[in-house]
């Protein structure tokens, strides 16, 4: 980023293949309409071009963006008119797969995705920064602006609250 705030067009390149998917997919996980992603995602870079001759590091990059991104988001959530759309995201599926097996992971792909977004708001980004952006616990905390032991408490309860989900669907 330092790179790119002294005008090396190719550090953007690298910054944008490097974090692009990672923001795409942190983005669709915590988006509850699928129309925002791409405007969310558009934007967050928009608002790094535009802030990189301020930029200090205080954080990872990544953090940076995902910030940037997730105010955007909490922006979009606080107007009037944000109706929310409840659609999960298209679970992945093996297309090389056997029919059963692939309707078997399609079932799974749908319960866990089903498990993760009935999840509260803070105990969804928490989990969702750490198993699927890779972030760290002090990523997430400065993130997220909360102390490191909070965000401890959160994927600890999201942990169990999945588990308590899979447990129950054992048992029908």
């Amino acid at each position: 980023m330092l790179r790119y705030c002294e005008g090396d067009l190719s550090a953007f390149q690298e910054l944008y293949g490097r974090h692009s998917r990672g923001l795409y997919r942190f983005l669709c996980w915590r988006s509850p309409r699928r129309d925002w992603v791409d405007e969310i995602a558009q934007d967050s870079w928009f608002s790094l071009h535009q802030a990189r001759a301020s930029y200090t590091p205080q954080a990872t990059f990544r953090t940076f963006l995902y910030q940037i991104a997730r105010n955007r988001l909490i922006d979009l959530l606080r107007q009037p008119q944000a109706a929310v759309e409840d659609e999960l995201t298209a679970p992945v599926i093996d297309a090389s797969a056997a029919p059963d097996a692939a309707m078997e992971s399609r079932q799974q792909n749908s319960a866990l995705h089903a498990a993760i977004h009935a999840l509260p708001g803070e105990q969804k980004e928490a989990l969702i920064l750490q198993q699927f952006s890779g972030m760290s616990l002090e990523e997430i905390a400065l993130l997220v602006a909360a102390p490191v032991e909070t965000v401890k408490s959160r994927l600890r309860y999201a942990m169990k609250k999945l588990r308590g989900q899979y447990a129950q669907e054992e048992q029908a």
